[in-house]
């Protein structure tokens, strides 16, 4: 009986069908990955931080940054966009249980807050902005002019409208309010190092510093 030689290895694996590869990114994929990789290290070295590094947080070759990127400038200004980008502080504001307690919502508003600010000030003062714009030629220079708060000031205040006619002020004004006293309650240069809680600003924002009567949660009844 004649036997029927076998294939060799390289020739079996040869007619077999080729395993299947993860897609290669688009360029705007890529360019989003690199951004994400970047972020954290712009955080802790600003400017110094080098291609090296960005490479191997990236998981790719020095060469491919600059395949998608003119330069290392242009790789921070994206950064600096999608720090700013309010996308997804806007999902989170609008997962918000609109069924919860008003003081519930705002506990829940400014923690989001609070992390988008730590967020962006820990960036910005490490690429070296500390401070607000000082004049109009700062103004244009600073990259925090490209962009507004005014979706957020509207979030805020559809999480508050529900509740509007127990409010003193409108519901835009409370959120420019809450907004407000967040910010200088969180920012680590205003606070010393020691934020509000955001129980602790919800409190303030609705209630005050008087003291009152309360139900033991330290509401109001």
């Amino acid at each position: 009986m004649l036997s029927v030689p076998h294939q060799s290895t390289a020739a079996a694996r040869a007619t077999e069908p080729s395993a299947s590869r993860a897609a290669p990114l688009s360029r705007d994929q890529r360019r989003t990955a690199i951004v994400q990789a970047t972020l954290p290290l712009l955080r802790e070295h600003g400017h110094a931080v080098t291609t090296r590094q960005i490479a191997e947080a990236s998981g790719i070759g020095e060469g491919t940054i600059f395949r998608v990127f003119d330069d290392k400038a242009e790789l921070i200004d994206a950064c600096l966009t999608a720090a700013f980008d309010q996308t997804p502080t806007l999902a989170l504001f609008a997962a918000i249980d609109r069924s919860l307690p008003l003081h519930a919502r705002l506990v829940a508003a400014v923690r989001i807050l609070q992390d988008r600010l730590l967020s962006v000030v820990e960036l910005l003062i490490a690429l070296g902005f500390p401070g607000p714009p000082e004049n109009e030629d700062r103004h244009r220079m600073d990259p925090r002019a490209r962009f507004g708060h005014g979706q957020l000031l509207d979030a805020i205040a559809a999480l508050l409208e529900p509740d509007h006619a127990r409010l003193r002020l409108t519901p835009v004004e409370t959120a420019r309010i809450a907004r407000l006293l967040t910010f200088a309650a969180s920012h680590p240069k205003i606070t010393d190092s020691e934020p509000m809680a955001a129980e602790q600003i919800v409190s303030v924002l609705l209630y005050g510093v008087l003291a009152t009567d309360h139900d033991g949660t330290g509401q109001p009844c």
